[in-house]
């Protein structure tokens, strides 16, 4: 047992005297929160519009008040046709235009929007946005109610996205690179050779990453809760658990990561590239997978992050009970189960 701990301290002394180790750790949790949470954001905001009107009465003047008043909308100019307006979206003097019709009063549905679609998520948004906030409130032609997220805040979404790539990149990646560091530096053969299991050795260099991989997760959520405000509704005690079976099977990936690779360089190239461009394109971290072409449907199957991201949102954001996570946990279950058995097999006793 003390050698066992021995272990530890020496991978803990070599984690905290590396300042870049220290740096990837501490420092990208911070930065990517900051990222997602203000910078990279879906919110409607600040959305230039022209309107385009040959009758200024009482009724068009109203609707476009209710734009300016949404905080949605800025009202870039008023034009007398729809052509100026489509000249002024094309000279990218604004997002979108708005034309009243002549009977807007009477009808109050006469209005046709003009739309840059360079984006079409974000025109699709524009759209439901303005349409909603023209119809005449007084008739109650559209009334919805938005559960879980009722600001409609993007923060919401990427904050469990955020915790999944995170902590899959940061314990996959530092694992791998820390035991593929012994081979490079030639301290790896004395390890086995050592009275100690090579099972106690490779326990001993995670454990440090696995406390490190607690310290993040409990950083993301205070930050979630206290900078992006994002309140966590389900029980901590399922998500620390979940979250649990996810950080192992990120680490026993490294472990397997560094069976293959030779030198830091590779394990690194070979931790960011094959695991960061499926989480970030295939996860539903950013894009709905249900949107996604049936190959690739069945590719993000087998991306562990997805399903970690899926039980987050349940817990943290609807906060709903353990029983509905199941699916989520058994399919993690199985592949920690079956990365930890491939990444022990191929774990060798003898330095090639």
């Amino acid at each position: 047992m003390k050698q066992f701990i021995s272990f530890v301290i020496k991978e803990a002394k070599h984690i905290v005297r590396d300042k870049r180790t220290m740096l990837i750790l501490f420092g990208m949790p911070i930065v990517m929160m900051l990222l997602f949470g203000f910078a990279i954001t879906n919110d409607i905001k600040n959305v230039r519009i022209i309107i385009v009107t040959s009758n200024a009465d009482y009724a068009t003047q109203q609707a476009t008040n209710r734009l300016a008043a949404s905080g949605f909308f800025t009202i870039a100019k008023v034009v007398a046709t729809p052509a100026e307006a489509e000249q002024s979206i094309r000279n990218q003097e604004a997002d979108m235009a708005i034309v009243f019709s002549q009977d807007f009063a009477s009808k109050k549905s006469g209005f046709q929007l003009i739309v840059d679609g360079a984006d079409p998520n974000m025109a699709q948004q524009w759209s439901n946005y303005a349409s909603t906030i023209l119809m005449n409130p007084k008739e109650n032609i559209i009334n919805t109610k938005l559960l879980y997220n009722p600001q409609m805040k993007s923060a919401y979404n990427f904050v469990p996205a955020i915790m999944g790539m995170l902590l899959m990149l940061i314990c996959a990646m530092m694992t791998s690179i820390s035991i593929v560091r012994e081979k490079e530096k030639g301290t790896m053969e004395v390890l086995l050779v050592s009275p100690t299991r090579p099972l106690m050795i490779i326990i001993a260099k995670v454990v440090p990453y696995l406390v490190l991989a607690f310290v993040i997760l409990i950083a993301i959520l205070l930050m979630a809760t206290f900078v992006l405000g994002v309140p966590v509704q389900g029980s901590l005690f399922w998500i620390f658990l979940i979250s649990t079976i996810y950080i192992l099977l990120a680490l026993s990936l490294g472990l397997l990561i560094s069976t293959v690779a030779q030198t830091q360089l590779v394990a690194l190239l070979l931790s960011a590239m094959v695991l960061l461009m499926p989480i970030v394109m295939l996860s539903g971290m950013i894009f709905p997978i249900e949107s996604m072409p049936q190959i690739l449907q069945y590719a993000s199957a087998i991306i562990p992050t997805r399903y970690y991201i899926s039980a987050m949102r349940k817990l943290m954001v609807m906060g709903v009970g353990v029983e509905q996570v199941y699916h989520e946990m058994i399919i993690l279950t199985s592949m920690l189960v079956a990365l930890l058995l491939l990444s022990l097999a191929k774990f060798n006793k003898r330095l090639e």
